[in-house]
């Protein structure tokens, strides 16, 4: 789904969306003080419940997740924008990790096209608002700041549990935290079921963390795109900065150009081929993945990023008849450049 995302309009359309979303996951677990009925915690027996007063569970997850929203809507971006959520990282990183509700838990998963544990949901979600985290809950949950308990917890903060770590999840505020929970479950929104025994605040890449698109992604790509093309890259691996010329090339990151030829959205990828692909061209995230899976097929293929780039545009085919990049005039003035902005040799 796409919305506008500048401002609280914004938002509400997307509470919507997810409150549709939410209601056919499986239920939440329902805290009451002094008692959990979580499953994991039964069935580990390692549950401690959560301190009398350590924090109200008021407010629904609706106003809870909304008011993270409004606020990152209004600091310039939402989970369709995850680039451009201001200075607000763990609001924008509440409404970007929202986009996976409902997501199955998968030991070891990182792709929510397969599957996330809890700590790929962590890595994703902030991620997606332009700040690497390492994979893993136990180096997570020493990252950014201690918060020093949930009384004074912002959405968007870590909540880590066990010791060693061995599960996280981030706080969405009113006594609740989105979480990847165990296998045979979705992501979801719980309750905080027992006292986090780590609680950190990532306040910004400059502070804590590194933004996914500060290494080897050019000055001259869109704010709004980078986040975008860096998980892309880093997933299929691919240059981002070769991937993020290809749509420089293709049409200057209009993400509603439609060639001549028929050719859609920002990769400007043919229909056929989109569906090959299993994305939406029209879609800027889908169609930057999809053509990043494209880009990487060709790169393992053909071994070299100019006929990879050849592969792109005038078709593996041609490359193998030709045995090299195609004497087609289009296709020798595309890859020279591509590779020119990516800053790579022919």
């Amino acid at each position: 789904m796409s919305v506008d995302a500048s401002g609280p309009a914004a938002a509400l359309a997307r509470i919507d969306a997810i409150q549709s979303r939410f209601a056919v996951l499986p239920g939440a677990p329902t805290s009451v003080a002094g008692t959990t009925s979580t499953p994991d915690a039964v069935a580990s027996g390692s549950a401690a419940p959560l301190a009398a007063g350590s924090t109200p569970v008021t407010g629904s997850f609706d106003s809870v997740l909304g008011d993270a929203l409004t606020r990152a809507g209004a600091a310039g971006g939402l989970a369709t924008d995850p680039g451009a959520a201001g200075d607000d990282v763990g609001a924008g990183a509440v409404a970007a990790g929202s986009r996976y509700l409902g997501v199955p838990y998968v030991w070891g998963g990182s792709d929510p096209a397969t599957g996330l544990d809890c700590s790929g949901l962590v890595q994703r979600a902030y991620a997606d608002v332009g700040v690497t985290l390492p994979r893993v809950a136990a180096d997570q949950a020493r990252m950014g700041s201690a918060v020093p308990d949930l009384a004074h917890a912002r959405p968007g903060d870590l909540l880590a549990f066990g010791s060693p770590v061995d599960h996280i999840g981030i706080y969405v505020g009113a006594g609740r935290m989105l979480v990847a929970p165990r296998t045979g479950e979705a992501v979801m929104v719980q309750d905080v079921y027992r006292i986090p025994t780590a609680i950190r605040r990532i306040t910004g890449p400059a502070a804590t963390a590194t933004p996914a698109y500060a290494v080897g992604m050019p000055s001259w790509v869109p704010e709004r795109w980078r986040p975008l093309f860096a998980i892309a890259a880093a997933r299929h691996g691919v240059p981002a900065a070769l991937l993020a010329s290809v749509a420089r090339t293709e049409s200057g990151f209009n993400a509603g150009a439609v060639s001549p030829a028929g050719a859609v959205g920002l990769m400007q990828l043919m229909p056929s081929t989109a569906r090959g692909l299993g994305v939406d061209p029209r879609d800027p995230a889908q169609a930057i993945d999809g053509a990043a899976r494209l880009l990487a097929g060709h790169l393992r293929r053909f071994g070299s990023a100019p006929l990879a780039l050849a592969a792109y545009n005038a078709g593996p085919g041609a490359v193998e008849r030709y045995d090299g990049v195609p004497p087609y005039r289009e296709t020798q003035q595309y890859v020279s450049r591509v590779l020119g902005y990516a800053g790579m040799a022919a």
